[in-house]
């Protein structure tokens, strides 16, 4: 079966003062979430459950980011979260403290079964 990309959705998310990498990504990533209301899995006769959501997380350090906590804040489908290298750490004038900012990116897939297009009338 074909994977055909369904949306993209982009998220930002910060940690102002725990400097918890986690934390930031969470927040990134609900902020994308909060961005749409996706039917179309439905429309083409899947379940929502049957949505492959892939996540890259980008954060200053990558390495410190628990991707399965992440992975938990999604509602349904199939979550695939990497953190990579990206978002950005500002440090404070004291040099005290950090704010992390993380930026995340959602892409959605289906995969498309060609024969139940043809079933249910959608297109592929």
């Amino acid at each position: 079966m074909p994977k055909k990309r369904l949306a993209v959705e982009m998220g930002m998310g910060t940690d102002l003062h725990g400097q918890d990498y986690t934390k930031a990504a969470v927040r990134a990533l609900k902020d994308a979430l909060w961005h749409n209301s996706l039917s179309v899995a439905r429309a083409l006769g899947y379940p929502r459950e049957a949505m492959l959501v892939e996540v890259e997380i980008g954060v200053a350090e990558p390495a410190r980011v628990n991707c399965e906590t992440v992975a938990a804040v999604l509602p349904y489908g199939k979550a695939s979260v990497q953190a990579v290298k990206g978002g950005l750490d500002v440090l404070n004038d004291e040099g005290t403290n950090t704010t992390v900012i993380a930026n995340a990116a959602v892409v959605v897939y289906l995969d498309i079964n060609e024969a139940h297009d043809s079933q249910s009338g959608g297109a592929a």
